[in-house]
Formats: C-alpha cells, sequence, structure tokens
C-alpha cells in the first residue's frame, strides 16, 4: 500500500471518529505527549511572548472609492487570521485579502475580521455567531495550529470546524479554510519535535479538509508554504518571534487564498492547473502534502465522495498599496 494511500486511510480513521464522538482518539500516544510537551516549553521560551500583542485593526472599507455596494467579507480563526507579526493593517492576511478581493470584484469591500490570538477551533463558535452578524457573503476561516499545540484531538478540532462551516453555508456565505499550518516548519521548535508538529499538523489539515468540504466549503492547504522560504531567507518571511508570519509571509498565504476566494464568489476564474478528481480521504491526503493546492467538491455537492483537486495560479502576492491607491485599494481602517 503507498504511503498516500495510508495517510488517506488515517484522515478517514479521524474523521470516522469525530462523525461518531469518537473523543478519545489522538494522533500521538502518551510518551510522545510528554516529550512534546517539553519540548514545547524549551520553544515557547525561545517565541518572544507574541501572543500577548495586539493585531491591527484591520476591520473596514476597502476600495472605498469603487462603484457598487460592498461585498461583505469575514475572517476568523487564531493569531494568523487576526494578524499578529505585523503592524499595519494592509500587511495582514486579512486586509491583503480584502484588498485583492476588491480589485478583482471591482467593488469595496467591507472586512469584519472576528479572529482571536490563541483560538483553538472550540472558539469558532463564538466566533461565527459575531461573523454572521456582518452578514457575510464570503468568509475566510484560519485555524488549527493551536489545536496541535494543545494537544486537542484531531477528532474534536474537526467537529468544531465542520459546524462553523456549517452554519456559515446556512446563513449564505461561501466559505473558504486555510487548513492548519505546518508546525515543523517553526525554526523555534527542535527535533524530534519538529517532525511531531509536522506530522500531527498535516494529520489535522487533511482532516480538516474533508469535513469543510463536506459542509460545503473549499479548503487551500497552507502547510509548509513559509517553511520553505524561512529557510531560504529567514528573516524575511517570519516575524520578530520567528513563529507568526511577517508581512512577506502573510502575503504568500493570501496570495495563495485569493484565487479560490475569488473563485468561491463566482469572479472570473483563475487559470488552474488541476489533478483531476479524487476520493476525497485521498484527495485531502493529497492536498496537506503540497501547499497552495484547493479542494472543493466536485460539481458543488458537499456529499459527494469525489472531490475536484487543484493548484490556482494565484500571482505574486497582492502588493501594498500606494499611497494615492493607484495599484490595490488601500485600506480604511474604522470606516463602517
Amino acid at each position: 500500500m503507498s504511503e498516500r494511500m495510508l495517510r488517506a486511510l488515517t484522515t478517514r480513521r479521524i474523521v470516522t471518529a469525530a462523525a461518531f464522538g469518537g473523543g478519545g482518539l489522538t494522533v500521538l500516544g502518551g510518551l510522545t505527549f510528554a516529550l512534546l510537551v517539553a519540548e514545547a516549553r524549551l520553544a515557547r521560551k525561545i517565541i518572544q511572548g507574541s501572543a500577548s500583542l495586539l493585531p491591527p485593526v484591520t476591520d473596514g472599507l476597502y476600495g472605498r472609492w469603487l462603484p457598487g455596494d460592498p461585498i461583505s467579507f469575514v475572517m476568523l480563526g487564531d493569531s494568523t487570521a487576526a494578524g499578529i507579526g505585523v503592524h499595519e493593517p494592509e500587511e495582514t492576511a486579512a486586509g491583503l485579502l480584502a484588498s485583492g478581493l476588491a480589485a478583482s470584484a471591482g467593488r469595496p469591500v467591507r472586512l469584519t475580521n472576528v479572529a482571536v490570538s490563541g483560538s483553538r477551533s472550540e472558539a469558532l463558535r463564538e466566533q461565527v455567531s459575531q461573523a454572521l452578524k456582518a452578514e457575510p457573503e464570503i468568509a475566510v476561516i484560519m485555524i488549527g495550529a493551536n489545536d496541535v499545540t494543545a494537544r486537542v484531538a484531531a477528532a474534536e478540532s474537526v467537529r468544531h470546524l465542520e459546524e462553523a462551516v456549517r452554519r456559515l453555508r446556512a446563513a449564505g456565505s461561501e466559505v473558504v479554510v486555510g487548513t492548519c499550518p505546518d508546525l515543523g516548519s517553526v525554526e523555534p521548535l527542535m527535533q524530534p519535535l519538529r517532525w511531531i508538529a509536522q506530522r500531527t499538523s498535516r494529520q489535522l489539515a487533511a482532516a480538516q479538509t474533508v469535513v469543510v468540504v463536506r459542509a460545503g466549503g473549499r479548503t487551500v492547504s497552507l502547510g509548509d508554504l513559509l517553511g520553505r522560504d524561512f529557510a531560504i531567507e529567514p528573516g524575511e518571511f517570519f516575524s520578530a518571534d520567528r513563529y507568526h508570519p511577517s508581512s512577506r509571509g502573510y502575503g504568500a498565504a493570501a496570495a495563495a487564498l485569493l484565487p479560490s476566494v475569488s473563485a468561491a464568489l463566482g469572479l472570473e476564474p483563475e487559470a488552474r492547473f488541476g489533478e483531476g478528481v479524487l476520493p476525497i480521504y485521498l484527495a485531502a491526503a493529497s492536498a496537506a502534502e503540497k501547499p497552495g493546492t484547493e479542494v472543493t467538491a466536485r460539481g458543488g455537492n458537499g456529499m459527494s465522495r469525489w472531490v475536484t483537486l487543484l493548484r490556482r495560479t494565484g500571482g505574486a502576492a497582492p502588493a501594498r498599496p500606494s499611497s494615492d491607491g493607484s495599484t490595490l485599494p488601500e485600506v480604511a481602517p474604522g470606516v463602517v
């Protein structure tokens, strides 16, 4: 049996346990947990307490000079969705996505960011309740890293995520989820914690893909999107804490997500290179290994066992706006 098939079977087992209440399922054994905790404590000493920092205020109207009614866009999730690690709204993933979406749609975008630093997937219930007040047309969720570091069972984690996607879809919002990043790419983590974090992150990302697509959303694998660039330019893609993305790091994430966000809203399709149609569990396992891969239900039917796996050519990361707004729409925080 191939390694990819084994990963697919692992993903199936995790999601099946979630569906039937298998709260006792964990992806790591007890001895490994002890080692993970010990090494994680050391990693936390290296990371400079950025969890206590306040993210930039990203709420507001983007592309305010464009014609038409604003598109309501909500951002949910953890510190990466909130924008910890940078100082300006237009440097965050949320701000870059809002600016890029406004440019793509030719309409203003009203961003409501309800993400909270340190959030695990269980926090999505309250975040969705807040997000629904904005009557979103599109929602982006970035979640999962804190579930891994807190040793939350993947089965429990994905139950919360699936519920969040279903609630948003029931309210008429399109949903794009940036799956759990590969924590094995974070520099402060040492072996064997690095390997454990990588394995656990990818298993959670695969399980997230299955439940999100099943609930009617689509996913984009973030994986080690930053890790590969970090190895080449360590000071460029991560912020000072060496854990959260820098402005270039958030730009890379936004570039991976934006084409799928635009496609979800039925805007002009981006050019794309697909891998064809695969069974959902096999597609989820494959996507977890390839950053930037989108998984969506075949024919829009979330109940299908077959999904479309593809890589969109999103181009360069959305640029920061110029002072006169001549490139991408500039952010207008607080404009309501």
